[in-house]
Parts: C-alpha cells; sequence; structure tokens
C-alpha cells in the first residue's frame, strides 16, 4: 500500500458475467499462520489471503521465532516453536491495519515467558483492546498501555503457564473469544468461554483441526449461545490448510451481480460457514436470487459454489441476532438496501462503531452523499430505498476497506458515477479487487 491516496470511481456500464474466486478467507488466513506457528513440526497453507493485513500476521510470527515462508507455487509454509515457544521479538510488532491479528496475536503471546510490544497505523490505534487485556490479565499476562482505554501501542509480558478461567464476554466477538482461547492452550485444565451468542467459530474448528482438545455445547434460548471448554497444555500438530474463498470478500461482487441489470456470476469455492451467512440470508428474504451448488467439506469447513443473478430487491427488517453472523458485510447490505424498494431497518450495529472507522456512522455518509435517505436511530440503520440511486457522490473512505469497495459497488449500479477518496486500502482484505471486477465486465478506472 503506498502512501498517497489512491481515488477510483465506479460507473454503471454493461452486464457482470462470468466465473470468479475472490481471494482466501481472512479470518482463516490470520488463524492459520498463527495457530501454525503454535505448533512443532511444519504446517502448509494453500490459498492464504496476500493481503497486507495477513502479511503483517506472517512478519509477527517470524518476528517471534517462527519460520514463515512463501513457495513458488503459492503454498505457504509455517515451521513452528510449541505452544508457550515464542521468543522476544527485537522491536515492536506492527499489525497495521490488521485488528484480527493484533487481538488474535495478544492471545497467544500470553503463553509464552516473553516481553513484546503491538502497535499499528492510526486507525488501528484509535480501537479499543482493553476487552482484550482484561481476561489475559486473569490469566495471568501483564499488559502495559501507552494510550487511554487500552489502545495501541501495547506492551504485553507473557508467562509460561496461565490460569484457565471461565469468561462470558461482554460483547459478542469472535476475536476477544479467539484471544481467551489462544491464550488457553498454556493453562492447564479447562479454559471455558461462554458466548450469550453465538460468534464466527473458525477459532474452535481450527484448533480442533490442529489436534486440540476442544467441546461445543449449544446453550441458551433457541441455542444461539455457546460453552466452548478447550482443554489446556497440548501438543498441537502441524497440518495442512486449503482457505476457502471469503465470504467477506464475495459479498461484493455477489451485490454487485444484483444490482447491475442482465448480470450472471458463479462465485467459486465460497465459505458457507452457518455462522458467516447471515448476508445470504437477508439477501434472500429480499428476493436475491442465489442458487447453492457443488457443497463441500475441507479442513473443517464448508464451501460452495454460489450462482447470483440480477434480481429486484425490496426491503426487510434484518433482527439484532444475525449481527454476529454478517457484521462485516453491513456496508454492503446497506448498499443492496439503497436499490431496494421500501424500508430496511438493519438492528444491533453498535459492533460498527468500533471497526476500522466509526463504520455505522461511515456507511451513513457513504448513502447520503449519494442521494439515499439514511437513518441512524440509536445503534440502528434505517435505509429508504427507492428502487434505485442517484449517485454522483465522493465518498471519504476513512480508512476503511469496506466502505471503498460497498461505495465502488454502489457507482456500478447507479445513475451517475461514485468515486472513493482513496482505494489503497482495499489491499489489506482483497488484493486485486479492481482488477476481478473488470474481469467480470465493471467500469473502475
Amino acid at each position: 500500500m503506498t502512501d498517497a491516496p489512491q481515488p477510483l470511481t465506479a460507473r454503471r456500464g454493461g452486464p457482470l458475467t462470468g466465473r470468479i474466486r475472490v481471494p482466501g478467507d481472512k479470518s482463516i488466513s490470520h488463524r492459520a499462520l498463527i495457530l501454525g506457528a503454535l505448533t512443532v513440526g511444519e504446517t502448509t497453507i494453500s490459498g492464504l489471503l496476500e493481503g497486507e493485513d495477513v502479511q503483517r500476521t506472517a512478519d509477527a510470527m517470524r518476528a517471534l521465532g517462527a519460520q514463515v515462508a512463501r513457495g513458488e507455487d503459492g503454498t505457504w509454509r509455517v515451521r513452528g516453536v510449541g505452544v508457550g515457544g515464542f521468543t522476544s521479538p527485537r522491536a515492536s510488532l506492527d499489525f497495521g491495519n490488521s485488528g484480527t491479528g493484533c487481538r488474535l496475536a495478544l492471545g497467544a503471546l500470553a503463553g509464552s515467558p516473553i516481553t513484546a510490544t503491538l502497535d499499528g497505523d492510526a486507525s488501528l490505534r484509535s480501537r479499543p483492546m482493553k476487552r482484550v487485556l482484561d481476561p489475559l490479565q486473569k490469566m495471568g499476562a501483564k499488559t502495559r498501555e501507552v494510550a487511554d482505554g487500552g489502545r495501541l501501542p501495547i506492551t504485553i509480558e507473557g508467562a509460561s503457564e496461565l490460569y484457565p478461567i471461565e469468561y462470558e464476554p461482554p460483547v459478542a466477538s469472535a476475536q476477544l473469544k479467539s484471544a481467551v482461547l489462544l491464550a488457553g492452550l498454556s493453562a492447564p485444565g479447562e479454559t471455558t468461554v461462554i458466548e450469550a451468542q453465538a460468534t464466527r467459530d473458525h477459532t474452535e474448528r481450527m484448533l480442533r483441526h490442529f489436534g486440540a482438545k476442544i467441546s461445543v455445547k449449544h446453550i441458551g434460548t433457541n441455542d444461539v449461545g455457546r460453552r466452548i471448554i478447550l482443554q489446556g497444555q497440548p501438543e498441537l500438530e502441524p497440518a495442512q490448510v486449503l482457505v476457502p474463498a471469503d465470504p467477506s470478500s464475495a459479498a461484493f461482487p455477489l451485490v454487485a451481480a444484483l444490482l447491475v441489470p442482465g448480470s450472471e456470476i458463479v462465485l467459486e469455492a465460497v465459505m458457507t460457514n452457518p455462522l458467516r451467512t447471515g448476508l445470504l440470508t437477508t439477501l434472500k428474504e429480499m428476493g436475491a436470487s442465489i442458487e447453492t451448488a457443488a457443497v463441500n467439506s475441507d479442513g473443517g469447513e464448508e464451501v460452495a459454489e454460489l450462482r447470483v443473478k440480477a434480481s429486484a430487491l425490496k426491503g426487510v427488517e434484518v433482527p439484532p441476532e444475525r449481527a454476529p453472523a454478517m457484521i462485516d458485510e453491513y456496508p454492503i447490505l446497506a448498499v443492496a438496501a439503497a436499490f431496494a424498494e421500501g424500508q430496511t431497518v438493519m438492528r444491533g450495529l453498535s459492533e460498527l462503531r468500533v471497526k476500522e472507522s466509526d463504520r455505522l456512522m461511515a456507511t451513513a455518509e457513504m448513502l447520503r452523499v449519494n442521494g439515499v435517505d439514511v437513518q441512524i436511530e440509536n445503534d440502528d440503520l434505517v435505509v429508504n430505498g427507492k428502487g434505485r440511486a442517484t449517485g454522483g457522490g465522493q465518498v471519504t473512505t476513512h480508512m476503511d476497506h469496506r466502505i471503498a469497495m460497498s461505495a465502488l459497488v454502489m457507482g456500478l449500479g447507479s445513475e451517475q458515477p461514485v468515486g472513493v477518496d482513496d482505494a489503497s486500502f482495499i489491499a489489506t482484505s482483497f488484493p486485486g479487487f479492481a482488477d476481478l471486477l473488470r474481469s467480470a465486465g465493471a467500469d473502475l478506472g
């Protein structure tokens, strides 16, 4: 990513067609690198997302003593140091814009008797970390924060043996849950996380894939919660990981195909983990033509082919309990809602306020500058769609890759072009985004 802003504009053109394979899932890519570093032996990873966020995690694992290398065939190999085997890095670990990499690394670092400082860019420095530090401190790690509210930079002093805890996260957060479970690898006995509302479960699946003993029980009304119990101090085993296509990245060409008349695309090998399919459920409720085929399973994750056709959409109400299954997809859902007939209400979006930007406010601004009637009511987003969008706006991205991509998708279907002030941050999660859409017929320039 360059320092100079990279403005980009999207214009309405012909239909989008063809087969598309979006990059590998970012959540799984981070976890594969970290868990590979916590094994003894060599882990191979195919399909790793090679965006800047994941590259920062790879750099951090190298700085902590693991061997991480990309082969000429695109396969990554990680030779790990074992649970508790990290060595003190010579310099601060710079996670750039990656909240996932930083928060998961805090958990993984807690169980090594070393000192390390974690830092990031201006956006990451503004994001809250205290929610992760609190349980790690209860488990025996020590932390020092320079900024108020537990923000970066943070220095963590790990311990060779942590205390197991039973922990109920105050917010529904897969990153927070994962940090506690990764720390729990260094604690004797059982570390338990109790979720009132289930969040994406890639860490649990991948821990099991690497040989950890972990059980998950459904709890609560309608079984929406989870009790997750990890047996500490396992000998993790090297594994092969095939990273499926990222559903959060697939969301952008998917919605673009729904909005641009005459479009029909096929998205290949998209992960369809039930805790990541909230957007698909919502779009189908809105009338979207999305067919699922070639369902398969690899490494504990479900994948499928998605055939998407341009569709007339209608407004719906999205319940708050669906938020954990689609938390990253609300900006692009808001774009779909702008083109729908009628009102769409998205409830319970408080977590969007602490993403790369205040993503709730940034999403509303993106729509408003393009002529869409939108309001924020407490933590709800209300979009009054008219079946079309005027466009014509220049969107301030606030260093947020998902706002940038959502705005550009909006431009592909709007009556007038839509521009973004800086598209450089898209590379953090979706390298090659513009070229991939151009290959399907999009007008981006």
